[in-house]
């Protein structure tokens, strides 16, 4: 419940908080708040000296037990502030340390990523610190909290989601932090062309005479997963091939979906002559159920991936696949961190990935 009140600082709000009340300005509450909470925010709210609260509040001191001293814990605790221990560095301007928050670094796709993130940074002068949190999207905003507590400068994350506006609750905050491989479609990003690489990707196979290509589609809530499936539509529509959406399954990102989804497109009439994974996760779970159902790659079934990830080169199969430029998409996510474009254009930049083709793929004839 709230109340209006008048103080020092001019008008409050009061809302009651573990039995008592703490004091908001009209422009704040306790949810939604612009930034980090600052001492003087629990001074303000207190009604008490910033250098009061900057006292009761130094874990370095004996803690007082006045009615005061009460109060500000009080006030600090309902407001949601939490000591930086980066506090001096932040004084300077800034601390040098850059956040990164990935689903999961078991995915060597995130994993390249944060290397070459960690390169970018080291070219610098910055260090990285990595979070991961399975995609879940109250983990990432825990995430966000715990590295922002710890006095990064800014954020960068690869867990944008369709159905999750957490980037815009880091702009209304004033949180520097860009998108990297996935993208919300307006705020900071560097991402692959996705769309480009579904293209080339299906275009490959249409150029070796395949018709019936399968596409293991990823998840609907990741921008890159999307504009794979883009670049594929476009391809069967610009060769005049009929899209069946039966051909298209969705999945994650991981081996065993991708695995699933391949047995679902060979359980087809026609079955698909080809598939398209949308990671190399997903490839790698398709070729093992393809092994499992007797069927060869290519000999059977030609097989393309996506991100180049080290192990698809040196596959008893190597595996083709689409080449995600990650130094290059890291790099331009630091360079749009520390500098924000001014142009609305320039906001999402977007790098070209490469079409890297191994024995995975044949043409139609030999199958």
């Amino acid at each position: 419940m709230l109340r209006h009140t008048k103080g020092r600082w001019g008008t409050h709000r009061a809302r009651r908080v573990d039995g008592g009340e703490i004091l908001l300005s009209d422009k704040e509450d306790l949810v939604g708040r612009p930034g980090r909470v600052t001492l003087h925010d629990v001074a303000a709210a207190a009604g008490v000296s910033k250098s009061t609260v900057s006292r009761i509040l130094d874990e370095r001191l004996p803690q007082s037990d006045s009615e005061t001293a009460r109060r500000v814990r009080q006030v600090a605790a309902g407001l949601g502030y939490i000591r930086d221990i980066s506090a001096a560095s932040l004084r300077r301007g800034n601390t040098m340390t850059i956040g990164v928050i990935v689903p999961r670094l078991t995915d060597t796709a995130m994993a390249m990523l944060y290397e070459a993130l960690t390169k970018a940074c080291v070219r610098s002068g910055r260090f990285a610190i990595v979070a991961t949190t399975d995609d879940r999207p109250k983990a990432d905003r825990m995430a966000a909290e715990t590295l922002l507590r710890r006095g990064v400068d800014g954020l960068v994350l690869s867990t944008a989601r369709q159905d999750d506006d957490f980037p815009s609750d880091l702009t209304r905050r004033g949180v520097p932090h860009v998108l990297a491989l996935r993208t919300d479609g307006h705020s900071l990003s560097s991402v692959g062309d996705d769309m480009l690489g579904g293209y080339l990707a299906t275009r490959h196979l249409l150029d070796l005479g395949h018709r019936h290509i399968g596409l293991i589609a990823g998840p609907s809530y990741a921008s890159s997963a999307r504009g794979r499936v883009q670049g594929y539509r476009q391809a069967l529509d610009e060769a005049g091939v009929a899209q069946d959406p039966a051909y298209i399954v969705e999945s994650t990102f991981g081996i065993e979906s991708g695995a699933e989804a391949a047995m679902a497109l060979m359980r087809l009439d026609p079955k698909p002559t080809a598939v398209f994974a949308v990671n190399d996760n997903t490839a790698i779970g398709a070729l093992s159920a393809l092994t499992r159902l007797g069927l060869t790659v290519p000999g059977d079934v030609s097989l393309v991936g996506y991100n180049d990830i080290p192990i698809v080169g040196h596959l008893p199969t190597p595996l083709t696949t689409l080449r995600v430029p990650f130094d290059q998409i890291a790099s331009v996510a630091l360079e749009l961190l520390t500098e924000e474009p001014t142009e609305v254009s320039d906001r999402i930049r977007v790098s070209a990935p490469t079409l890297i083709p191994r024995r995975s793929t044949a043409p139609r004839h030999r199958n």
